[in-house]
């Protein structure tokens, strides 16, 4: 009886060993891709920078190279898009079944979504020079809408004039405006040279292969994007 009881302490302390290499191999990980997330050429975050890997037992997952679910989540981060930066505020990606490399410096995701939201404010500083752009609460069919101000001289008279514009997506990596109508586009002049200011795409450039712009929806916090994709390629 000594000997079971002694045999079961044993265990229990080879069991709790494992649990805590199992978990302090999990953190330098994460410590690890968060750092390489950071340093990812055409990223900088000013903010913060989370990376949670699922799953247990760890250790088995990266000897088998291939992770069950990784999180991760990126405030403060600086997109290049066509025309200037695009400050992201807050970006969440969830990828599933995770492919590790030989070397373990690239991954690939089978499956990958998440989300980002992009403020009014950082969309207008993406808009020309004099145009503002703003939430603009929801429409009769109750689909958020963006407002979109901006002033033009036409004829040698100045025209300032907001609009309701609606936002899509194309190409999986750009961002549209477009207005829904120009108030006194009787004025001979008047709708091109006000849709040439408000009407513009953005394309954002960095995202990792294999991940696209799944679609928009405007919010009073800003823009919320949905990001999709299959077979996502991670690292260098």
């Amino acid at each position: 009886m000594r000997a079971l009881r002694r045999g079961l302490v044993v265990l229990f302390v080879l069991a709790v060993l494992f649990v805590a290499a199992d978990r302090l191999a999990v953190k330098l990980a994460e410590d690890r891709a968060t750092e390489e997330i950071k340093s990812a050429q055409g990223v900088a975050s000013a903010g913060k920078t989370s990376v949670d890997i699922k799953g247990f037992p760890f250790l088995t997952q990266i000897a088998g190279k291939e992770l069950d679910e990784i999180d991760v989540g990126m405030s403060g981060m600086k997109a290049e898009a066509q025309g200037g930066q695009l400050k992201v505020g807050r970006i969440d990606a969830h990828l599933r079944d995770v492919r590790l490399g030989d070397d373990y410096s690239t991954a690939v995701a089978d499956r990958a979504d998440g989300t980002a939201l992009v403020s009014y404010e950082e969309l207008t500083k993406a808009a020309l020079e004099g145009v503002d752009v703003g939430w603009g609460g929801r429409s009769d069919s109750g689909r958020g809408r963006v407002k979109v101000s901006a002033g033009v001289t036409v004829l040698g008279q100045t025209f300032q004039r907001s609009v309701f514009s609606t936002v899509s997506v194309s190409g999986g990596d750009t961002v549209r405006l477009r207005a829904d109508r120009v108030p006194g586009a009787g004025i001979p002049g008047l709708e091109d040279a006000i849709r040439g200011r408000i009407d513009f795409a953005r394309k954002i450039a960095g995202l990792p292969e294999g991940l696209e712009l799944e679609k928009v929806e405007p919010t009073a916090r800003g823009i919320e994007l949905s990001v999709r994709g299959k077979d996502v390629k991670l690292g260098k």
